[in-house]
């Protein structure tokens, strides 16, 4: 089984469905069992929703370097982020208002993902000069910054972006963005979810298996779009039956 997949490879259909299989699982743990919980069990749950993000981040990259139309591919994940945005709030039971409950998990990670998109189109198709580019990514970060994972998801995919053809590199890419995530996470929200978020890095095992193909579901490439806003909502009306309209986030 395991050389059969080390052999085939795992397409982009199939990466695809880990992340939402592993999103879906982290979801409803923060559904089921709210806040920061000191339990096993729900350490694992979390521990394979760490899956989800990184796969995210790696599909920007890759999404920004085939799509035949790079203002209308950043134009649709910007809409898409706006449209996230009132699921993400309504299924965690924040307020859609930013920065009315907090600087953290504002919007969903989407909106750094749009970022993301816009910063790899802007440096690499205009020849700006390094102290733009330089205003630039830092503008990125501070717009991505209240997002859910922060301008870490709007760095990586930038980073990937330009290490494409080197694993290696995307592999340190994210070591170093991760690492930093993590000592953030530790100080500032909390010190064992810190160290659990760690666990983005086995999606560097799952990911050095991608053979490049789209594989055999072409619907695949819609499946996400299509899914997350709903399954989102899906989250905050059970939220509203067995809580009442609570944060369940922090």
């Amino acid at each position: 089984m395991f050389s059969n997949l080390k052999e085939q490879g795992l397409s982009t259909a199939d990466l695809k469905l880990i992340a939402i299989i592993a999103m879906t699982i982290d979801h409803l743990a923060w559904l089921f069992f709210p806040g920061f919980q000191r339990v096993w069990y729900v350490y694992l749950l979390h521990i394979i929703g760490r899956l989800t993000a990184p796969i995210m981040w790696f599909f920007i990259a890759e999404g920004s370097y085939y799509t035949k139309n790079p203002k209308k591919y950043i134009t649709r994940l910007f809409v898409f982020a706006i449209i996230s945005h009132f699921a993400y709030s309504f299924a965690f039971g924040l307020n859609p208002i930013p920065f009315k409950s907090g600087i953290f998990n504002q919007t969903s990670v989407i909106w750094s993902l749009a970022i993301a998109a816009a910063l790899i189109f802007i440096v690499n198709n205009y020849k700006l000069s390094y102290r733009k580019n330089f205003a630039l990514i830092l503008l990125a970060n501070l717009l991505s910054f209240p997002a859910d994972w922060s301008c870490i998801a709007t760095m990586v995919p930038f980073y990937l972006y330009n290490h494409r053809g080197d694993f290696k590199k995307q592999a340190r890419d994210y070591i170093f963005f991760g690492l930093l995530y993590v000592l953030v996470y530790f100080i500032f929200i909390d010190k064992v979810y810190g160290i659990l978020q760690l666990f983005i890095f086995l999606s560097i095992p799952v990911l050095s298996l991608y053979n490049g193909k789209a594989g055999n579901n072409r619907n695949m490439k819609w499946l996400f779009y299509i899914y997350y806003p709903p399954h989102l909502v899906a989250v905050g009306v059970l939220r509203l039956i067995l809580y009442g309209n609570v944060n369940i986030l922090f």
